[in-house]
This record gives C-alpha cells, sequence and structure tokens, in this order.
C-alpha cells in the first residue's frame, strides 16, 4: 500500500515568499554596486541585493529543518525555472521596438541600461545560486543527523557559510567580470560573503522562532536518513 503523502499548511506559502525573494533581490539589486563609508576604513563597496538575498537561504535554513531535503530542492528548482523565465522575458520586451516620442525612447534607454545584462545577470544567480543552495541545504541536512537535531544556530551557521562560500565564489565573477573592475568584483564578492553569512548570525533567533513554529504547527521535524542527495529531481 502506497504511503499518502503528508499536508503541509505553510509550506507553499514558504515556496512562494522565496521565489519573490529571489527574483527581486537578483533582478532588482545584484545589479547595483552600492557603497559607504565606515570610520577608519574609507569606502566599503557592497552589492545592493546583498540586503535581501540572505533572506532566501533563510528560507531554505527552514524548509530543510522542518521539511527536508526533498522540499527544500523543490523550492530551489521553482526559484531557478523563475529566474530563468524573468531573464527571457525581459530580454524579449528589450528587443520589443519601442513607441514613437521621447519618453518610449527614454524608457527603452532605462529597461536596457537596468536589464541588458540581464540574462548574465539570471544565468550567473541560477548557477551560483543553485550551486550553493544545495551544498548549504546539504550541509544542513547531514549536521541534523550528526547531532540528533541539536544545536540549530550551529548547523544553520555552518551551512549557510559553506553555501554562501559556493554561492559568491561564482555570482560576481560570472555575472560582472570584464564590466566592473576586477578589484572591484573581488571586493564586492567578499563583502557579500562576509555580509551574507553575518546576517545569518543576525537571523538565527529568528530561525528558532519560525523553525519552532512550523514544527509545532506542521507537527514535522523531518531527518534526511534514507534521503537520495541527487540536485536533478523535483519530486518530493
Amino acid at each position: 500500500m502506497t504511503e499518502k503523502k503528508r499536508h503541509h499548511r505553510y509550506y507553499d506559502l514558504i515556496l512562494a515568499a522565496f521565489v519573490v525573494v529571489l527574483l527581486c533581490s537578483n533582478f532588482i539589486g545584484a545589479g547595483k554596486a552600492a557603497v559607504v563609508h565606515l570610520p577608519y576604513f574609507g569606502e566599503f563597496i557592497y552589492g545592493a541585493g546583498i540586503l535581501f538575498f540572505p533572506i532566501s537561504y533563510f528560507f531554505g535554513d527552514i524548509l530543510t529543518e522542518v521539511y527536508g531535503y526533498a522540499y527544500d530542492r523543490r523550492a530551489v528548482w521553482a526559484g531557478f525555472a523563475a529566474l530563468a523565465f524573468a531573464a527571457i522575458m525581459a530580454q524579449i520586451v528589450i528587443a520589443l521596438p519601442p513607441g514613437p516620442g521621447a519618453y518610449m525612447e527614454n524608457y527603452q534607454h532605462g529597461m536596457e541600461a537596468v536589464f541588458g545584462n540581464s540574462w548574465r545577470v539570471a544565468l550567473a544567480s541560477m548557477m551560483a545560486f543553485w550551486s550553493g543552495s544545495f551544498v548549504n541545504s546539504y550541509v544542513l541536512a547531514k549536521l541534523k543527523i550528526k547531532t540528533q537535531g541539536r544545536y540549530l544556530w550551529m548547523r544553520a551557521i555552518c551551512s549557510t557559510a559553506v553555501g554562501e562560500l559556493v554561492d559568491s565564489s561564482l555570482f560576481y565573477m560570472l555575472a560582472f567580470y570584464g564590466l566592473w573592475p576586477t578589484s572591484e568584483v573581488i571586493q564586492v564578492a567578499f563583502a557579500q560573503y562576509f555580509l551574507k553569512t553575518s546576517w545569518e548570525v543576525l537571523a538565527t533567533p529568528l530561525t528558532y522562532l519560525v523553525v519552532n513554529f512550523l514544527k509545532q504547527k506542521e507537527n514535522e521535524d523531518y531527518y534526511d536518513i534514507n534521503t537520495n542527495f541527487t540536485p536533478f529531481k523535483v519530486k518530493v
């Protein structure tokens, strides 16, 4: 007799939030290098999307911790597909001839400036996020078994640190090498890694709050003991 799949009340909501954060952080913030002036250190350059992108790893940790690796894998593929569609849509819209008038001409220039590199940003983002997210989920799932479900704070921080290292190492080099000065690409990549990992540390109390809430409401606390960790599946 086939085991009936459980219905999760909040999984779809988290999945939707995950995809929205991923799309917005990559298409609105990723292309801008912002700067802040720090005492004694001078100018500190960072990618604007870094303020919001770590939220996707926050959701990834929650999905793996509560529902298991397979459910997070499904979410990663949903985000991957959303990024691919957004990149294709952006290129089609840019390629369409603009209407007459100065307003449309300026609008077309603005779209080309903002989204003209979207194919490269999307490709880099998909490769980096796909790789980093699966590494993050894998490390978290394995550490959960190793620690018998204890030390969530340690597991979340360690998995994010490893996943973000993969993500940050790939994204800015693939997306902006040759467009930005190489020194700026490296500086922004290091800043991204440091700030994203720090974000996870600061978000630890919120992680505990959301995870405990979901485990109680969903009556779920999954351990990936016999899980097939291949990333090339969508089925849960």
